[in-house]
């Protein structure tokens, strides 16, 4: 059973689509199950000005990209690395004990992002 948070982000996902002029973009697949988020984000001064996801796989997985993205945007660089991945999992309201890796991969593709977008 998905909690209403979680089918909320699901049916109504925040910040999903393509990011024109990204700073950084990234492809995290999960080769257990096949799930991929494609992850985009645009830096201002540092801070997360647009984040944007494309997600294949399962409700999960979309729904954890959606509340990643809502956690991350506004924040600094460091900031936004430092979100975990029990962060993401309160903010989907919970999930089931076999879908941890969607919050996971959600979190993977954030430090991906960003360690390629503040790379000097």
């Amino acid at each position: 059973m998905y909690s209403p948070e979680l089918l909320d982000h699901f049916q109504h996902p925040r910040n999903s689509g393509e990011l024109n002029d990204a700073d950084a973009r990234v492809r995290i697949e999960n080769p257990a199950c096949g799930d991929i988020l494609e992850l985009a984000v645009k830096l201002d001064r540092d801070r997360i000005a647009e984040i944007r996801f494309r997600a294949k796989g399962c409700v999960p997985q979309m729904a954890c990209a959606s509340a990643m993205t809502e956690l991350a945007i506004g924040k600094s660089a460091q900031e936004a690395g430092a979100i975990s991945r029990e962060e993401v999992v309160l903010a989907v309201g919970g999930l089931p004990p076999a879908s941890g890796h969607a919050a996971q991969l959600a979190i993977d593709a954030l430090r991906a992002v960003l360690k390629q977008a503040t790379k000097t």
